[in-house]
C-alpha cells in the first residue's frame, strides 16, 4: 500500500447550504503569511485525495510555511449534493445580531442534476472562508481546470497564478443543438428517477483498485490501492460504492459556448501554465471534433499563457508522473 509522505487533515465547512469536505496539508512550522495558499481542485468523478501523490512529490522547501487546500466538489467525495433549509437558528447557536434567522442545512437526498456555474460560486465561498481577500495559486485538473480558467476570468484579483491540468473546455456548439439538448436532459432526469442511472458497486476495495488501473494503466498497484480507499466507501450491504453521485452522469442542459468562454479568458490577469499529457486526450475523446490545435488557439486569448507537456503520461497526469508535475508547478509558481 502506498504510504503518504505528507500527512493531511480533513474538515467539513458550511458552504451554500452544503457540508463541504476539504483536505488540508499544513506546514508543521505554521503558515507563512508571505506565501500564497495553494488551492487544488479535482476533476469529474474524482476526489480531492487524488492530489496526494503530487503533494508528496513537492519539495520540502516549497511546502515549508505553505497551506495547501483541496475540496471535494459538490456531489463528489465526502461532499454531498443535497440541501434543505429550515428557518430559525440551529439548537445551541444564536441568530446573528439584528434579529435575522440562521438557516440550517439538512440533507434530504441527492440532487438530480448539477450546474457548472455552481462550482465557480462554491470556490468563491471556499476562498472567502479560508483566505479572505488574499490571492491564491490555483491548480485545477480536467473539469477542475475548466472551473479554474473561468473562475480566474470572473474573479481575476483572487488568483496570483493558475495551473490548468488538461482542462481543455469542450467542442464548439451551435444554437440549433439547444432543443435536442434540453430534451435529452429531461429524458436523462427521468432515467435517474427511475433508477436506471447508477454507478457500479464493487465487491471489495481491491475491485475498485483494479477498476482504477484498468482506466489508467500507468497507475501502480500500491497507489491504486490507496486511492481506491478514498475514491469509494462500503455501503450497508458491504459493497464498495464510488464516492460520486449518479446525477453527474446527466448531460448538461446548457450548451458549451466557446464565445462566452473566450470572453472570460480575456479577463484572466494571472499568468497561466497549461499542462498537457504526452498522450493526446482530445484525440481519444473527440476523434477530430475538437483538437489540441483548436485548444491552443483558445489559449491565445489569455494574456500570459504558456504550454508544457508531461512525458509518458495520460489524462491523470498527477497520478502518472507526480514528480515531473510537482517540479513543473514549483518552477512556475516560484518564477
Amino acid at each position: 500500500m502506498y504510504k503518504e509522505k505528507r500527512s493531511s487533515r480533513s474538515e467539513f465547512v458550511p458552504i451554500r447550504g452544503l457540508s463541504y469536505h476539504v483536505w488540508l496539508w499544513e506546514s508543521a512550522s505554521g503558515a507563512n503569511p508571505a506565501l500564497p495558499p495553494l488551492v487544488l481542485v479535482h476533476g469529474w468523478m474524482d476526489v480531492a485525495a487524488s492530489y496526494q501523490f503530487m503533494v508528496d512529490a513537492l519539495s520540502d522547501a516549497f511546502v515549508q510555511g505553505r497551506t495547501i487546500i483541496a475540496p471535494d466538489w459538490r456531489g463528489f467525495g465526502l461532499t454531498d449534493g443535497s440541501r434543505q433549509f429550515s428557518a430559525g437558528p440551529p439548537q445551541g447557536k444564536l441568530a446573528p445580531s439584528g434579529g435575522s434567522t440562521v438557516r440550517e442545512a439538512t440533507s434530504v437526498g441527492a440532487a438530480d442534476c448539477y450546474w457548472f456555474a455552481d462550482y465557480l460560486a462554491d470556490l468563491d465561498f471556499l476562498l472567502d472562508h479560508y483566505v479572505g481577500d488574499k490571492p491564491v495559486d490555483l491548480v485545477g485538473h480536467s473539469m477542475g481546470g475548466n472551473v479554474a480558467m473561468l473562475y480566474a476570468g470572473v474573479r481575476p484579483a483572487r488568483i496570483r497564478k493558475l495551473v490548468n491540468l488538461e482542462g481543455f473546455g469542450l467542442p464548439p456548439s451551435k444554437p440549433a443543438q439547444a432543443p435536442g439538448r434540453y430534451a435529452k436532459w429531461i429524458d436523462e432526469l427521468k432515467s435517474l428517477h427511475r433508477g436506471e442511472l447508477s454507478l457500479k458497486a464493487y465487491d471489495d476495495v481491491a475491485g475498485v483498485a483494479r477498476r482504477l488501473m484498468k482506466t489508467n494503466p500507468r497507475l501502480s498497484a500500491d497507489k491504486a490501492g490507496w486511492l481506491a480507499s478514498h475514491w469509494a466507501r462500503p455501503n450497508a450491504e458491504g459493497k464498495w460504492e464510488i464516492l460520486g453521485e449518479a446525477a453527474h452522469k446527466i448531460t448538461s442542459a446548457q450548451l458549451y459556448r466557446v464565445d462566452e468562454a473566450l470572453e472570460i479568458y480575456r479577463c484572466i490577469s494571472a499568468p497561466v501554465l497549461a499542462v498537457e499529457a504526452s498522450d493526446d486526450s482530445l484525440a481519444t475523446w473527440w476523434q477530430g471534433k475538437y483538437t489540441l490545435a483548436e485548444y491552443h488557439e483558445r489559449l491565445k486569448e489569455v494574456r500570459q499563457a504558456q504550454v508544457a507537456v508531461i512525458q509518458d503520461a495520460g489524462h491523470m497526469l498527477h497520478h502518472d508522473q507526480p514528480e515531473q508535475l510537482a517540479t513543473l508547478i514549483e518552477g512556475f509558481l516560484e518564477s
